[in-house]
């Protein structure tokens, strides 16, 4: 595409900078404590909370992957950015019991529900997961879309990919570990609005195009209209709902593991969650909770349905819209068609709008990643091998784990670019269905089920995770496709959906937790106590005070949740009939 960034677009982006800089800068100032470091001192409002879930959600393989399964697969992973309604569940569910345990990570609740074991090996699991998935999947996406901005602006494109990819994994981990969770809170806001606006600007201009070339007048109306007929079209490979036939996104197995990978994601995932621990009270935990499930409604709008204009643009001018075949399933290759929006459909000035829209993205997620990383390995491995150290050492320790998961992001960064396709986002996704079941599983129960105790919880952690890595692992080298060994067995569970996986696997889990849950000691009232939901209803004094919480405004934003996921669900239910 050569260098499609002109002076202008500069201008917008060295602006993106500074703004960033001067509020981390002014955010991340005299912090002296774990709590500070970590978790922002405690006193942070709701929307600054509810703007960086949504900003640690949206990252660059989020814009550049949604865009690509919109064009090759429609409304099909519409159903993972529906989990808006999930974050009414970790208000109203799992909130209270976060807040109320006082704690600085997810593992650190597991171990006061169930004790040391069960923090450990998720802490452990957690860690090796962000390095080698979340961290370098992010740069990754980021660094394609730079190649296809920058051109030959270092030389050649492989060039700018490596200038773009190291670039933003050094100015984002300085931030980090210099600002802390602070000023990942405070970032948040702008680059939210950045990430909104600037994909907006896309959908628009991608619709008006549209509208234009099948010589309509050119408004986003029209334009949405022209994209329904098209999509009519070819209503099997764009429909939300999928036949149970359909290989990829059968409608049992969607139902079946949207759910269970939601749960985990959201509720459950320091990643996410820590952001509610630095609230300044339970109220505006949830709301903030909340707040970033409203934000949530709008990926769909702004990241899979551009995918979606991107196909039909191709369509209906392949020249001028040109995107990569992949040359052995003849499908479009994902990583191309948000480049081929940007570069095709934007005016300069707007396009360096996008370059700062994708820095939002990647640096926000990589900030969240960073400093997530960093509060597990100080908070639940450095600070119980080396307890009785003053704050500021702790503080210390974790910006040297923040760098040290800088590096091995980097250090990943090739072995990505070796092993990475076009299907890379989907390819996420069914990697999630097998991480998640077990955790959800782990922490369903024992919020709900007293009687679970520390032995079934490991149980159900160390074999939920030695089963969904066999499913991985056979997958990878079994299979009837070309390039994977064809021994039958292993190849029908290495072809095994993977989001009917997801079902067996948090079934397989439960049945383990109850097993080795019922033929143990049952846990003292001590160990349960602030912990479950059974106790939380028999504490009078606790339960008026989580109502006294869920104030108007909580209501109101579940209200608009659900009314924006409920009417998605109905529309694009029946768009295409």
């Amino acid at each position: 595409m050569g260098n499609v960034i002109a002076w202008q677009d500069w201008l917008v982006i060295a602006l993106y900078f500074i703004v960033i800089g001067v509020i981390a800068w002014r955010s991340g100032r005299n912090q002296k404590s774990t709590a500070d470091y970590f978790l922002a001192g405690r006193n942070v409002g709701w929307f600054a909370i509810g703007a960086s879930i949504f900003t640690a959600n949206i990252g660059s393989e989020h814009i550049v992957g949604l865009a690509g399964a919109g064009a090759n697969s429609g409304m099909g992973m519409a159903h993972f950015e529906m989990h808006a309604w999930v974050l009414i569940m970790l208000a109203y569910v799992f909130v209270p019991f976060y807040y109320k345990a006082g704690v600085y990570t997810i593992p650190e609740f597991l171990e006061k529900r169930f004790g040391a074991k069960t923090r450990w090996f998720l802490s452990v699991v957690s860690l090796v997961a962000y390095v080698f998935t979340k961290v370098s999947v992010t740069v990754y996406a980021g660094a394609i879309v730079f190649q296809a901005f920058l051109g030959d602006t270092f030389g050649s494109p492989d060039n700018a990919f490596w200038v773009g990819a190291f670039t933003t994994v050094i100015l984002t981990g300085i931030y980090t570990v210099f600002g802390g969770m602070r000023a990942i809170l405070y970032t948040a806001t702008p680059q939210a609005i950045l990430l909104i606006l600037g994909s907006g600007f896309i959908t628009y201009y991608g619709l008006t195009t549209l509208a234009e070339i099948k010589n309509l007048d050119p408004n986003i109306f029209q334009g949405w209209g022209a994209l329904v007929d098209v999509a009519r079209e070819n209503s099997s490979s764009f429909a939300l709902w999928r036949p149970l036939s359909d290989g990829n996104f059968p409608w049992l197995g969607i139902m079946i593991a949207s759910p269970i990978i939601g749960i985990w994601y959201w509720c459950t995932d320091q990643y996410i969650v820590q952001r509610t621990f630095s609230a300044k009270d339970l109220e505006t935990a949830r709301k903030g909770a909340l707040f970033g499930g409203i934000l949530k409604i709008s990926p769909i709008l702004i990241f899979l349905i551009p995918g979606m204009i991107g196909w039909a643009l191709n369509k209906a001018d392949g020249a001028r819209f040109f995107l990569e075949i992949d040359s052995q399933t003849q499908a479009i290759k994902g990583d191309s068609v948000f480049p081929m929006l940007v570069c095709s459909l934007l005016p300069v000035g707007f396009r360096g709008l996008i370059v700062a829209c994708l820095l939002a993205a990647l640096m926000s997620s990589l900030a969240s990643l960073f400093n997530s990383s960093a509060s597990l390995f100080t908070v639940d491995i450095y600070e119980k091998l080396v307890p009785g150290k003053s704050q500021a050492h702790y503080v210390n320790v974790g910006r040297i784990a923040t760098t040290v998961v800088v590096g091995l992001g980097m250090v990943w960064i090739p072995v990505m670019k070796l092993i990475s396709t076009g299907g890379l986002y989907d390819y996420l996704q069914s990697v999630q269905s097998y991480l998640a079941p077990s955790i959800t599983a782990v922490f369903l129960l024992g919020i709900f089920w007293r009687r679970m105790n520390g032995q079934a919880a490991l149980a159900g952690l160390v074999a939920g995770f030695i089963l969904g890595m066999s499913k991985l692992t056979i997958q990878t080298f079994f299979g009837a496709s070309a390039g994977k060994i064809n021994a039958p067995a292993l190849a029908a569970i290495g072809d095994f959906n993977a989001y009917y996986s997801a079902g067996v696997l948090f079934a397989a889990t439960v049945l383990v937790i109850v097993f080795v849950a019922l033929i143990t000691e049952k846990p003292k009232a001590a160990q349960t106590e602030g912990l479950t939901y059974a106790w939380l209803m028999s504490d009078a004094k606790q339960k008026a005070e989580v109502q006294a919480s869920w104030t108007l405004t909580n209501k109101l934003f579940t209200g608009i949740i659900l009314a924006g996921v409920i009417g998605m669900y109905i529309y694009f239910s029946f768009w295409l009939s």
